[in-house]
């Protein structure tokens, strides 16, 4: 398998660390988490009441541009998941930061919905793909028995993300409108997230003469020579063999079903809190309560993953949604929509934890972006529902309760889905 050249820092750092590599990855991973937050739904949700009122756009126009965004990553994330498998994070990440910096900072400047549209869906896609796979391709490649702990630390960082990213926005806005909230983002994807990712990424810890977790080299053979590290024991799946499971399809329903909720609500929420009665910054610090839920819920997710099993943890992350979508129904003061975005941000963290952790469990690392790839189109297709669906239904009604109740019935069946799911069969086992 071919290689990718890697970083001179990366290269520096491994022979001087007092420590496994594998940690520097991490941060490093973490830091593009929080950068790729920037296109957020959440955090474009603080930014739906000032431009439709300016420019006079419906919400379902304004949410077709998450959908569009969403449906260019699922055509590309088949294409681009074995090039991660090839080539390895740093190059997509990357690119992913400097294309999603550029096109939100660019948003501040826009006049039309023709230039709305075209530089949200460059941003949406990258967010959905090649952060995705970049982030989560790379952390399982350097991870197996710590795997469930550290992809809950990414979730975190993404949480603390989503806290912050429509904080510095609000923050901006009311300083400098809508326009200085978008260069303010922007500022900050660019900042966080690109200096850390070209210099320290590297493939995978055999391509630096380690191994996964930081385990002990391989002794060298008898010539001297040193040999090859030697891989943990782990599920090594082929896309064809992988598809032919019930467990990939089964956890393929499940992500078609949570996902158009947590996009539909995270882009909604600020919006339906506002129609509640409550006021501008009630919305802004629920969206926020939200994501800071998520964070705690997503680390606790990852510290019970190895003990209680992930069947029941991806089902009670689909019932919190569900109860989200209930609660929602009800807000009439900021305590409930506090209460209500608790439940949301508990589902989310759930959900951003230990899907992940399902595919890379299930079947793998060796082909891991090849397969996340062709799940992930249907995830971000799913996505991309979840907005355009809620935003129609609230022009068409007048209100959120109709796709609120729908979301509730989504997260209530993926909740039955989880409990289905059963790890794959080793290929050639009967």
């Amino acid at each position: 398998m071919q290689t990718a050249p890697q970083p001179i820092v990366a290269t520096w750092l491994k022979g001087r660390l007092p420590f496994f590599y594998g940690w520097v990855i991490l941060a490093c991973l973490c830091c593009c988490g929080f950068a790729r937050q920037g296109p957020a739904v959440a955090t474009l949700s603080i930014f739906v009441e000032p431009m439709t009122s300016e420019f006079g756009w419906s919400r379902t126009a304004l949410s077709g541009a998450v959908s569009l965004g969403g449906i260019l990553a699922a055509l590309t994330s088949p294409l681009i998941g074995p090039l991660l498998d090839r080539q390895g994070s740093r190059m997509m990440l990357c690119v992913a930061v400097l294309l999603t910096g550029a096109s939100t900072m660019l948003l501040s400047g826009i006049e039309s919905i023709l230039g709305f549209y075209l530089l949200f869906c460059i941003a949406r896609m990258n967010f959905a793909g090649p952060f995705d796979i970049g982030i989560y391709g790379a952390v399982n490649s350097w991870f197996l028995a710590r795997r469930a702990i550290v992809n809950a630390i990414i979730g975190l960082a993404q949480m603390v993300s989503l806290v912050l990213m429509p904080l510095i926005a609000h923050v901006a806005m009311r300083a400098h409108g809508w326009r200085g909230g978008w260069l303010a983002v922007g500022s900050t994807v660019l900042i966080i997230g690109l200096l850390p990712a070209w210099l320290v990424l590297v493939r995978r810890p055999e391509d630096l003469g380690l191994l996964p977790d930081g385990g002990p080299p391989s002794p060298k053979p008898s010539d001297g020579a040193a040999g090859p590290p030697v891989a943990v024991a782990e599920p090594h799946f082929s896309r064809a063999q992988a598809l032919r499971t019930p467990a990939f399809w089964l956890l393929s329903l499940y992500t078609v079903a949570v996902f158009p909720v947590q996009a539909g609500i995270s882009l909604h929420q600020a919006p339906h809190t506002l129609e509640s009665g409550l006021s501008q910054s009630v919305a802004a610090s629920v969206v926020s309560t939200f994501s800071l839920a998520a964070a705690l819920a997503g680390l606790g997710f990852g510290l019970l993953a190895r003990r209680v099993g992930l069947r029941p943890l991806l089902a009670l992350s689909g019932a919190a949604l569900g109860t989200s979508a209930v609660l929602m129904l009800g807000i009439a003061s900021a305590w409930q929509a506090y209460l209500a975005a608790c439940s949301f941000g508990a589902g989310i963290g759930g959900i951003m934890t230990l899907l992940p952790l399902a595919w890379a469990d299930y079947f793998g690392r060796a082909s891991f972006g090849a397969i996340r790839g062709v799940a992930l189109s249907l995830q971000v297709t799913a996505q991309a529902a979840g907005p355009l669906l809620s935003g129609l239904l609230r022009d068409l009604s007048g209100s959120y309760v109709l796709s609120l109740t729908t979301f509730a019935v989504f997260s209530f069946f993926s909740a039955l889905i989880a409990l289905l799911v059963r790890p794959p069969r080793a290929p050639g086992s009967r």
